[in-house]
């Protein structure tokens, strides 16, 4: 309990959502159970593209594009895409911009909007469309953890009104779950973990490269991540792919492998955590890559929130535990900009970023401590891979 607050429980964990069957079965699945979920993704994406100067026709456009790239990687997600649609009563296309959402933003979001943007907001209103920089991650090996397993965690920072539509999803096939991850409805994957003990975490990155061709969404990507079986498989796939876009997975296994995998439309960069905690915000850290990075807005704190979990962690006296990883998330210290973050009521809407859910994920145990709101206001409960959301 945190005092002075009202504290969410376990009546508002998110709903979990178990699929199983062929991929068009799973995404059926999807699609029925989520329905509204991705309905409210829509509405928050089609005014985010809206403020880009984007309409939600132009999205599935663009959304359209990443369908031969999704099938040539694992024909399945394609299909497991096309029942979600089918199960939701939407078009194929505006699940295809759901899943592509890093990729047909403009790398120079968040910034000033559009000037066309309440125009096109209009628009999408008549096509009956609704209305209604993000992340800090940390991974800790076994050998400094309290559990003797290994810890992934991160603080998700986006839109709030994003909070609405998010889902747990569990995968099943013949042997029985085979993934978990929190993520947003639509969409194929975002945080989560495996059977086999290998977790990801995701951090939006900017280059001004992003957009120069299309590549493989990263939502999708996460995916096909969480079908490796560790960190070594993971790289070894990652590194045969061509992205259109950059975002940094920063993912670990059982066996105490951790790793940032930087990407962006130049490619592969893979930075190894040789230190207790490896460490990642929403700037490259590799120098090659970094040479190529779009102007940070002031409101992504991306510098000043790494160094604050670099210290944090490097202050770490004794092994790590899960209520540690917990008390570093809720980290307050530089207000709006912080660790943990509150909207700031002066941005506005559209790029007023928040912690939308805070996770600790214990990879030796496979299960997921999630917090389903800003962490200060909102107890972490675990999650496990084989059992059902706390009751």
């Amino acid at each position: 309990m945190i005092a002075g607050r009202q504290i969410l429980g376990p009546s508002d964990m998110f709903p979990l959502i178990d699929v199983s069957g062929s991929a068009r079965e799973r995404g059926l699945q999807h699609g029925l159970k989520g329905r509204e979920r991705i309905a409210r993704s829509i509405a928050t994406y089609a005014r985010l593209f809206a403020y880009c100067g984007i309409d939600w026709r132009g999205a599935q456009r663009l959304g359209a594009g990443y369908r031969d790239l999704i099938g040539d990687l694992d024909p399945a997600l394609l299909s497991e895409i096309e029942g979600i649609a089918a199960g939701a009563g939407r078009q194929v296309d505006e699940i295809l911009a759901l899943n592509a959402r890093t990729e047909i933003l403009p790398p120079s979001y968040p910034g000033e909007p559009h000037p066309d943007q309440r125009k096109i907001a209009a628009a999408n209103t008549k096509l009956g469309v609704p209305d209604w920089g993000e992340c800090t991650a940390i991974a800790v090996k076994p050998a400094q953890s309290a559990s003797g397993s290994t810890l992934l965690a991160q603080n998700w920072d986006w839109l709030g009104a994003q909070r609405a539509a998010l889902l747990l999803l569990r995968v099943h096939d013949a042997a029985g779950p085979s993934l978990l991850t929190l993520t947003e409805a639509g969409m194929l994957a975002k945080i989560g973990l495996n059977r086999s003990g290998f977790g990801v975490c995701l951090n939006i990155l900017r280059s001004a490269d992003d957009g120069a061709h299309p590549g493989v969404p990263v939502h999708v990507l996460l995916r096909a991540l969480l079908a490796r079986a560790n960190v070594d498989e993971a790289i070894a796939f990652a590194s045969k792919l061509s992205f259109g876009a950059s975002s940094n997975v920063l993912c670990a296994d059982a066996s105490g492998a951790t790793a940032a995998l930087e990407f962006s439309p130049r490619g592969l960069e893979v930075i190894r955590g040789a230190d207790a905690a490896l460490c990642h915000t929403n700037h490259f850290l590799a120098p090659d890559a970094a040479k190529h990075q779009a102007s940070l807005a002031p409101s992504l704190s991306t510098v000043p929130r790494l160094e604050r979990i670099s210290a944090l962690t490097a202050a770490q006296r004794g092994k790590f535990s899960s209520a540690d990883l917990q008390r570093m998330l809720r980290d307050e210290s530089d207000g709006y900009l912080s660790i943990c973050r509150s909207p700031d009521p002066a941005l506005a809407p559209e790029v007023r970023i928040e912690t939308v859910a805070s996770v600790v994920m214990d990879l030796g145990e496979r299960v997921l401590h999630i917090a389903p709101d800003v962490p200060t206001r909102a107890e972490y409960l675990p999650v496990a891979l084989a059992e059902t959301v706390p009751a």
